[in-house]
């Protein structure tokens, strides 16, 4: 989920796409929209519907989800560059044996963030795990809405059919919370919990108008959960290089607890 750490983000050369180059908009005429049926990763029990509609370089994008760890911020991304799939098998993508498909290990199936899902402002790669700017999952569901500039690679990746929808955060030992003893790939300090993909869906062409059952509110649940920023949102700044400050947190959050 950091791109420095594990997932490098993936610039399309110009040359391969020379529309794009000059102007991404011109090779899209029209709006176009896409769907992404989510399905559980690590047996998380998640599942839900996204839509994207993208018009130029805009996309308007929907997301309903449930089965998520309740109260608690769930990092969600656009990613690229890769087959444009999500794991299929819990324990044969879980390569090092420690039960959880990783990041990293489910990389090779959906690529690098191509685009941080987040509430408000940025909403590059470099807001991967701004977890104050992501939902929160009130009652266990996630309802998003928000329309903003997406880059070139990311269109591109849309056209391509290699753009998958990631939703990541899970509580596989059912606590409540995230925490474990298996620590995150991208940064040891945090529990593998709090990283690890928990749901992932392909997104595909779709017809126009369709929309996640039940609708969405914008930006749904985006600052709420503080209790599990300690673990998680400061984990943040341990993602970008303050692993001291991230392990501070969790383990602070760890005493409130005991």
């Amino acid at each position: 989920m950091r791109k420095a750490l594990a997932l490098p983000t993936v610039a399309l050369a110009a040359a391969a796409f020379p529309l794009l180059g000059m102007n991404a908009a011109s090779a899209h005429e029209g709006p176009h929209s896409y769907q992404a049926d989510l399905g559980a990763v690590n047996s998380s029990g998640v599942d839900g519907t996204g839509m994207v509609t993208i018009d130029g370089n805009t996309a308007t994008v929907m997301i309903k989800a449930s089965g998520l760890l309740a109260g608690s911020p769930h990092a969600q991304h656009f990613h690229i560059g890769a087959l444009g799939q999500c794991p299929t098998n819990d324990l044969a993508d879980d390569a090092d044996k420690d039960g959880f498909v990783s990041v990293t290990e489910a990389a090779k199936y959906y690529g690098a963030i191509g685009t941080s899902l987040t509430t408000e402002g940025d909403t590059s790669p470099d807001s991967g795990l701004a977890v104050d700017r992501f939902p929160t999952a009130e009652g266990g569901s996630i309802n998003y809405e928000r329309t903003f500039e997406i880059t070139p690679d990311v269109h591109a990746a849309f056209e391509a059919g290699t753009a998958v929808l990631v939703l990541h955060g899970i509580d596989k030992d059912g606590s409540g919370a995230y925490d474990g003893d298996i620590k995150s790939d991208l940064d040891p300090s945090l529990p593998m919990e709090a990283t690890a993909p928990a749901a992932c869906g392909p997104l595909k062409a779709a017809q126009m108008g369709a929309a996640p059952a039940g609708g969405a509110e914008t930006g749904a649940g985006g600052t709420a959960g503080t209790e599990q920023q300690a673990a998680f949102g400061i984990g943040a700044l341990a993602l970008t290089g303050a692993a001291a400050a991230g392990a501070l947190a969790y383990r602070r959050r760890q005493a409130e607890q005991a």
